[in-house]
């Protein structure tokens, strides 16, 4: 997920705007959604809540433009708040936006955790829910959940780990380090868990040594995606454990860490190692090209964006959402209905294929 230039964003504008108005003919019924989540329809100019975490990476700046100008465009009336104050703050924005009468709610949470009862009073007021990107937890009061497959995102970076470092050496074994995303983030611990399916079995047998010793989730995660945060536990780990040993190769869970991570290892005076990434963020993407960065993941927001607009047309339409995975996403009360978009890894060898559609990306890639 990334951000657009000018043109880009454009681009993306028009494109879902067109989905949007050649999807079936929205019903005028006036009557709200059900609390089972969407069976009774709701007026056509209806308000829709958004609420959006901070502003930690590219993806969210531009799905901020993306479901404003989707919205409008599919004939809502849109209401997008970030939270750059906090949980408290988003907590707020969300009550808000049941007083408004918001009939559906996107909610892409800072925690997930702490919003139960907001998303109870969206519920009780005849609102449809809607996790988006990052899952809620601990209540039945949401209905749906759209997002990349987020695990499929960890044996991917796990995966890309692997491969570039036998690019590099083609025999183990392999000195490398663990980063994790943050504990608050639901997201985090599925891509680590992705990841650890592909490369516990590979520590295990010898092939990969955490020389920091640090292998764990609550070893490895980084306080609110913090760049500053990752650059210092790296410090740290390569005074500490690197002094003679090499390093070959780092997991690291987005772009953003990655490139702290990066920083630290040059301004240790060191090769930079194989290290992953996520977002397809544009510093990142051209790190790849440079050949610093290994690789990222494609997870294009309008992709994402456009999807959650879909549901909230369904839904408007007193039809249920579209779901390819009701089996997976237990949040501690229940499972919750998803509709899960394919995410793509991307190293230099194949950007120029991954991006080709891409107005911004395309260009980086020649």
């Amino acid at each position: 997920m990334r951000m657009f230039g000018t043109a880009g964003k454009a681009a993306a504008v028009v494109a879902i705007a067109a989905l949007a108005l050649t999807g079936c003919g929205r019903s005028e019924s006036s009557s709200s959604a059900s609390a089972s989540g969407g069976t009774g329809g709701f007026a056509a100019n209806s308000t829709i809540g958004v609420a959006l975490p901070q502003k930690t990476s590219e993806n969210w700046v531009l799905a901020e433009g993306l479901f404003n100008d989707g919205l409008k465009a599919a004939g809502f009336n849109p209401d997008v708040q970030f939270a750059n104050g906090g949980v408290s703050e988003q907590q707020n924005q969300i009550s808000a936006m049941v007083t408004k009468g918001a009939k559906v709610i996107i909610v892409g949470a800072i925690d997930g955790s702490q919003l139960g009862t907001q998303v109870q009073q969206a519920k009780a007021a005849g609102a449809t829910v809607i996790a988006y990107d990052r899952l809620l937890k601990n209540t039945d009061a949401v209905d749906y959940y759209v997002a990349y497959d987020n695990y499929k995102v960890g044996q991917l970076q796990g995966q890309a780990l692997l491969d570039g470092m036998k690019a590099k050496k083609p025999n183990g074994p392999y000195n490398v380090e663990l980063f994790a995303g943050s504990p608050d983030d639901a997201n985090a611990k599925v891509f680590w868990d992705g990841a650890m399916n592909i490369l516990q079995p590979k520590i295990d047998d010898g092939t990969l040594k955490v020389v920091s010793g640090q292998k764990s989730f609550d070893q490895a995660v980084t306080q609110g995606w913090k760049a500053e945060n990752a650059q210092k536990r790296m410090d740290t780990i390569l005074a500490a454990s690197y002094n003679s040993a090499s390093l070959d190769g780092v997991l690291s869970p987005n772009d953003t860490l990655a490139r702290a991570i990066i920083t630290s290892v040059k301004s240790a005076g060191k090769p930079v190692p194989v290290v992953t990434g996520q977002d397809s963020e544009v510093e990142s993407v051209k790190s790849i090209m440079a050949g610093e960065q290994y690789s990222t993941i494609n997870k294009d927001t309008r992709n994402l964006v456009n999807k959650a607009i879909d549901m909230v047309k369904k839904l408007q339409q007193g039809q249920k959402p579209d779901i390819n995975d009701d089996k997976s996403y237990n949040n501690g009360v229940k499972t919750v209905p998803a509709f899960l978009l394919p995410p793509q890894i991307v190293t230099k060898a194949n950007a120029k294929e991954a991006y080709a559609n891409d107005p911004t990306l395309s260009k980086l890639v020649q």
